[in-house]
């Protein structure tokens, strides 16, 4: 089945899906209607702040400056857009999505990703890939998921398979910033020309951007010319470098 075609049935789908059963809050169990989360509880989602650095989005004493990090070593990435802080209840959700028990949370959370690219002029969306034996395990892949509902909600071509994960990486559990760097080296490998285009990538969660510095530097040697990441959720303490 091509993938148009099975896009076009995960629509109606969702569709009747939200239609048909009524859905109770994530966080307080409460009836929510069609939202994953009621409006009671929205505001316990911590969002980030205001001054945050314009391509890592971690918090920067000043508004849109560039913070120490990447002034000294410039990711290969160019920005970054991030919804949420990566704390209770949002590291729950990513949890729920990642073990497959979070498929109702997926539109709700695409909706607030696609808020996020207000004003973003791009070209398409890459979501993270996960590796083949990974895919198979799991079955799914939640920055897919999350990035076909941005993609349709924004009107941008969605490149599912423009990026092959070639090297099953370790868990970065206890991994410093260096490690995770080595460990990401080499992992990716691009199966289309980019040429001056500006590509979103889009992943669930950021921690140390190891991952992403990655998948923008494999991109821009298929000719990209400006990268933004847009993630769900950004940890605010990062690995030791």
């Amino acid at each position: 089945m091509s993938n148009r075609i099975f896009d076009a049935l995960a629509y109606v789908l969702d569709a009747a899906i939200s239609t048909a059963w009524p859905r109770e809050c994530f966080v307080c169990g409460e009836a929510a209607g069609a939202f994953a989360v009621c409006h009671a509880c929205e505001p316990i989602l911590l969002r980030l702040p205001a001054a945050v650095c314009p391509r890592c989005a971690l918090p920067a004493p000043v508004e849109g400056m560039l913070c120490g990090a990447c002034q000294r070593r410039p990711p290969c990435f160019d920005a970054t857009r991030a919804v949420f802080v990566y704390t209770h209840p949002v590291r729950e959700m990513v949890l729920a999505l990642k073990h497959g028990q979070g498929f109702v949370l997926l539109d709700w959370l695409g909706q607030a990703m696609s808020g996020a690219l207000n004003g973003l002029k791009a070209d398409c969306i890459i979501p993270t890939p996960l590796h083949p034996r990974r895919l198979a395990e799991r079955g799914f892949n939640q920055s897919g998921e999350l990035a076909r509902r941005v993609a349709k909600t924004c009107g941008l071509p969605l490149w599912r398979e423009a990026v092959v994960r070639d090297v099953d990486t370790p868990k970065f559990a206890g991994m410093r910033g260096k490690q995770r760097r080595r460990a990401v080296r080499g992992i990716f490998r691009c199966v289309e020309d980019f040429s001056g285009q500006h590509v979103v990538l889009l992943d669930d969660v950021m921690t140390s951007g190891a991952t992403l510095d990655e998948l923008a530097r494999t991109l821009k040697q298929r000719g990209a010319v400006r990268v933004t990441n847009l993630v769900l959720a950004r940890t605010l303490r990062v690995p030791r470098k």
